[in-house]
């Protein structure tokens, strides 16, 4: 959604640096970085093409899954690719061994960053921080309060509900819940819980 040439541009120009995930919505930007990341593309010598590249790994374990991630950034395709600030490309590997299975998931990206200011390592730390506001925020609000399910779709009504759930989800942090699901159910099933939590009735 956010990796569009007019977004980027306004990043840049107002001196700022993006990381943008690549999808399908932009599928010839897509192809060229895809491309970059192909063995023997683009025509080079082994020590021209590690030249261009630099690589970190990083591995974490929770919820008994054991995630391997593998970056690499590539500077071949800056100065060559139209894209407003593009200095770098990424091909991210998340390697996930999950009760003995194995799922593998390949992802791109495009940044304004060069290499100076970002290296492989800097770019998948930022890559991970977008993954923490994905679980901590998008997913709880699509997944325990059913967002994208909402019918409700016309007028302030969106806008509004997205506002009660934000709410909702912030003030179950600052309460201390870190299982937001299990927070629901529980007020769910006990709803003077509830009250007595929002201050509507005492304990």
């Amino acid at each position: 959604m956010f990796c569009q040439r007019e977004l980027c541009e306004e990043i840049t120009e107002s001196g700022g640096d993006y990381l943008f995930i690549v999808k399908a919505n932009q599928p010839e930007l897509k192809s060229a970085v895809e491309a970059d990341f192909q063995p023997g593309f683009p025509p080079a010598s082994e020590n021209q093409r590690r030249a261009s590249l630099s690589e970190a790994h990083a591995t974490s374990k929770g919820h008994g899954r054991v995630v391997r991630r593998h970056l690499q950034a590539s500077t071949r395709l800056a100065g060559h690719l139209d894209w407003p600030g593009l200095a770098q490309v990424c091909h991210l590997e998340r390697t996930t061994r999950c009760k003995g299975r194995i799922t593998v998931e390949i992802q791109y990206a495009i940044s304004s960053l060069p290499p100076g200011k970002a290296d492989a390592a800097f770019l998948l730390g930022c890559w991970r921080s977008h993954w923490s506001i994905e679980n901590r925020l998008h997913w709880v609000r699509d997944v325990s309060f059913g967002e994208d399910k909402c019918q409700v779709k016309k007028g302030h009504g969106p806008h509004n509900l997205a506002v009660f759930r934000n709410a909702a989800i912030n003030l179950l942090r600052l309460s201390g819940c870190q299982e937001i699901a299990v927070a629901l159910r529980d007020f769910c099933y006990r709803p003077r819980k509830l009250l007595q939590f929002l201050g509507i009735m005492k304990n």
